[in-house]
């Protein structure tokens, strides 16, 4: 996979360049009016199987806002998140506390650059592909790279966390 970067490079892909990470990224025309999740209609558009597109949730784990990257066929088991980072109770984030953290606006939030560096949970399934896709930090773009980068470059803990 070779190194790429875009033009209006996005923290996220300011953050692969910085690292010397393999990446590529892969854009597409995001249509508000498909009627699917950002990730469904991300795989579709690029032609990937939806398992290995993986969406960014952001969850707060005893009020502390945590990251979950989780394939977008699956659901994000909140009890499974907060045993994971060792807490007790975890919910969806407020959607602008989500925003605030991490720089990017739903529907293309990133695991990577984000303004907070938060704790990362990425679902045990994404180490079964060679490579995975997230978003690179906005709507219609989308980052393929190794799932250990990812994990590496996130700080991330590994567990199933997803249903």
């Amino acid at each position: 996979m070779a190194k790429k970067t875009s033009p209006a490079g996005t923290p996220a892909l300011l953050a692969l360049a910085r690292a010397g990470v393999a990446h590529e990224v892969r854009a597409y025309e995001h249509d508000p009016r498909s009627g699917l999740s950002f990730g469904e209609e991300a795989a579709v558009a690029l032609g990937v199987e939806p398992a290995r597109v993986l969406k960014t949730l952001v969850a707060a784990v005893d009020g502390a806002l945590t990251v979950a990257v989780v394939p977008v066929t699956g659901q994000l088991d909140l009890k499974a998140l907060a045993t994971a980072v060792g807490g007790k109770r975890a919910t969806m984030a407020d959607p602008g506390a989500a925003e605030r953290a991490t720089g990017y606006v739903i529907g293309g939030i990133s695991p990577l650059g984000q303004r907070s560096r938060l704790a990362t949970v990425v679902d045990a399934s994404a180490a079964t592909y060679p490579t995975v896709l997230v978003s690179a930090g906005r709507r219609g773009l989308d980052v393929e790279l190794a799932p250990a980068d990812l994990i590496a470059l996130t700080g991330a803990v590994v567990a199933v966390v997803a249903r």
